[in-house]
């Protein structure tokens, strides 16, 4: 008969500071590399650790009393959860998650994502409750949450380190975020090149700083361009596709219709290019369109959607080094001034020449 082998019992906190005959607290120190040790206990401690083959837990390092090894991640919750409802999926939340978490998994961090309403009256509250719970290292926060002053306020009054992507407002925190004024003239240079005198753009929710950026950037490149500048071509939206089906249908319905469209998110895009379908307007023969986000939709609709590809992935990353490393030359930047990461115009089949 085969006796099966009893499994090895997996070896804990404890049994390396019976091992080293020293408290928890200092083998939690050794650990999280506290210079409040002495060089002979940190050699103790390592030797015993790599002779059992100690793996520390989380709950064993935040032991040490300086640090939670953690990183809270805050996101909008009605935007979220609303698409998330609709069975819409939110690529943004995705690459965050892939750059945030990839990234503290690295240090030996977790990050836990927490959506809270900007709008909310008791935010103080719900971000206070969060705060207590969790004791994070760092919050990372995204638009609009971003430049929300109260919000602000809070961390700094519970002196709570944070990475602001898409911030604008140097106020506090380390700010990262995309030149989204220079992306969006990066879509009007594009079209230009292509011969499109009339380009019409669909702006994003004005709640949002970076929505004011692109319009900006949209209205400097048509001047530098030397197009007229025409407000008939701009269009109210909230990167939601309801509000791109209506600022379409206004576009597409004047006298002198845009013979392109820059739209600031990609179901935006998407919308306009439903009702171009619907109006037997050919894509990109009669209308081109460039969108932003560069979602996977884009790649897989008909015409396949050129669009502003926003690095969310490698922001978020930059803001979980920043806050896991405050002291090292990421956290500093370049003289105090914004992490810029770089974007990409990804150029696919719904923008061609301008018809004649």
């Amino acid at each position: 008969m085969t006796t099966r082998a009893r499994p090895r019992r997996k070896v804990t906190i404890k049994d390396v500071a019976a091992d080293v005959g020293v408290s928890l607290q200092t083998i939690s120190r050794v650990l999280n590399k506290s210079p409040n040790v002495s060089a002979k206990a940190r050699e103790k401690v390592e030797e015993a650790v790599a002779r059992l083959g100690y793996s520390p837990s989380l709950a064993a390092r935040r032991m040490g009393g300086s640090k939670s090894f953690l990183l809270l991640a805050l996101n909008d919750r009605d935007r979220t959860i609303e698409q998330w409802r609709a069975r819409e999926g939110i690529d943004w939340v995705d690459q965050m998650l892939l750059g945030g978490i990839t990234t503290c998994a690295e240090h030996g961090y977790r990050l836990i994502l927490e959506l809270v309403d900007t709008h909310s009256d008791n935010i103080a509250g719900e971000l206070g409750n969060a705060l207590a719970a969790l004791r994070p290292d760092g919050v990372i926060l995204t638009p609009p949450h971003s430049d929300n002053r109260k919000v602000l306020d809070i961390l700094e009054r519970e002196g709570v380190a944070c990475a602001r992507i898409g911030g604008f407002d140097q106020a506090s925190g380390t700010i990262i975020r995309m030149d989204d004024h220079a992306a969006a003239g990066r879509c009007v240079e594009h079209l230009a090149a292509l011969g499109h005198r009339r380009i019409g753009f669909v702006a994003g929710d004005p709640e949002y700083q970076l929505s004011t950026e692109r319009l900006a950037g949209y209205r400097d490149a048509i001047a530098a361009a030397g197009l007229e500048a025409d407000d008939s071509l701009i269009a109210e939206g909230d990167f939601g596709y309801a509000s791109g089906l209506k600022a379409a249908e206004v576009l597409l319905s004047l006298d002198r219709p845009p013979t392109a469209i820059i739209a600031s998110s990609d179901q935006m895009a998407l919308a306009v290019m439903a009702v171009a379908r619907d109006k037997a307007i050919a894509m990109p023969d009669q209308l081109s369109v460039i969108g932003f986000d560069d979602t996977p939709i884009a790649r897989t609709t008909t015409p396949a959607l050129t669009a502003i590809s926003q690095p969310v992935a490698a922001m978020t990353a930059r803001a979980a080094e920043v806050l896991i490393q405050p002291d090292g030359d990421v956290a500093r930047g370049a003289n105090g001034q914004p992490h810029v990461i770089p974007f990409e115009l990804t150029v696919r089949a719904s923008t061609g020449p301008a018809p004649r």
